[in-house]
């Protein structure tokens, strides 16, 4: 499923350390296998939900960038699947196709330089082929699957490295200290796994992976939001080694009925 668009690669706008422009292919964080699967979960059997499933999977996953608009548009379904919630209703198919367009349009805006204010931004994806499933699991597969050297796959897990100072109406970090030293700053946002493959390791694995990219670019000090109360996800960055340091409310947070967060960050580059 590719929302009618064809394949193609993605144009990344990066902006190296010192200003220098580059078309982004020697910052691209390559795509990789998983091979340390004790590092990630008790065991290398993915137990798929509340089915108790197993099978063998960490000689299957990949970790990367999304490299094409099709692997793009797998990514954005994953995150509308997981942050929204439709109301079943009269045209909520179409509603639900408009979300998705305009979440991926803003994601593609600024992988590719078009939004002001990131230096460069990832898209990083958790990815299973589709024959792996073996027929379990079909929604998600049919969903938030893509093409990729002629075989079909899944995004199972997303997230985002964005480079910037701060990300709109958002609390902003304040490390690395100094003049001009902030410019070393990054973001991880949009984080989800697909809730069948969830505590199974897949999201420390994003986190480890995106602290390879946030390096590549010379980032220092990683950032998060964390919403106050969600343990699950606190449980990760504390694993991850992001510590606290703020808490607060998002700009307009009452007018978007936004919740309170913990602001947490990372110096990656003493980990």
């Amino acid at each position: 499923m590719s929302d009618g668009h064809k394949t193609k690669r993605i144009k990344r706008s990066r902006r190296q350390k010192g200003g220098a422009c580059d078309d982004g292919a020697a910052l691209l964080g390559r795509r990789s296998a998983v091979d340390a699967p004790s590092c990630f979960a008790p065991n290398p059997l993915l137990v798929l939900g509340g089915d108790g499933l197993k099978f063998d999977w960490w000689g299957s996953l990949a970790l990367g960038e999304a490299v094409s608009d099709d692997e793009l548009w797998a990514a954005v379904r994953l995150r509308v699947r997981t942050f929204y919630k439709f109301n079943e209703s009269f045209g909520i198919e179409d509603y639900k196709t408009y979300v998705t367009k305009r979440e991926f349009d803003g994601l593609q805006d600024r992988i590719v330089g078009r939004t002001p204010g990131y230096n460069a931004v990832a898209c990083i994806n958790a990815t299973l082929p589709v024959s792996t499933f073996d027929g379990y699991a079909e929604e998600l597969c049919s969903l938030c699957k893509f093409s990729r050297d002629g075989e079909e796959h899944v995004v199972v897990g997303t997230l985002d490295v964005n480079w910037c100072l701060q990300l709109p109406d958002e609390l902003t970090g304040i490390k690395p200290e100094g003049i001009g030293v902030d410019l070393t700053r990054a973001y991880i946002s949009n984080v989800c796994v697909a809730e069948e493959l969830q505590r199974n390791g897949l999201g420390y694995a994003l986190i480890s992976k995106s602290k390879q990219v946030a390096l590549s670019w010379g980032i220092t000090d990683l950032y998060v939001h964390v919403v106050v109360g969600n343990e699950g996800a606190r449980k990760l960055y504390d694993k991850s080694g992001f510590v606290y340091e703020s808490e607060g409310r998002a700009r307009n947070a009452n007018i978007r009925n936004r919740p309170t967060y913990h602001l947490v960050y990372l110096n990656i580059t003493k980990t």
